[in-house]
């Protein structure tokens, strides 16, 4: 299935947190917090001004990010978990 973002929003996959903290102790599922950080998986064409202009988007497809622990919408698309979010919820661009 192929989902376009609408606007200034972005479709984002979280990235799972590590299982084991330091000291070797094994956090289950329903103690973990939720993830912070994610992949770009689609952006929007970006958000259109009052006076008609077209703003771009500051990030693309593939960029690693940080967004709000309460950012965006939870979706579920093709048994897989992603979130859509506006550009404005994101924190930082992760550099490689």
């Amino acid at each position: 299935m192929v989902v376009k973002p609408l606007a200034d929003r972005v479709l984002v996959k979280p990235l799972e947190m590590a299982e084991v903290k330091k000291g070797g102790i094994i956090i289950p599922d329903t103690a973990k917090e939720k993830p912070q950080e994610g992949e770009i998986v689609e952006v929007g064409p970006g958000r259109v001004t009052e006076d008609g202009k077209k703003v771009p988007m500051e990030v693309s497809k593939g960029d690693r990010i940080l967004y709000g622990k309460y950012s965006g919408s939870e979706v579920s698309i093709d048994g897989n978990d992603y979130l859509i979010m506006r550009e404005s919820d994101i924190l930082a661009i992760i550099s490689k």
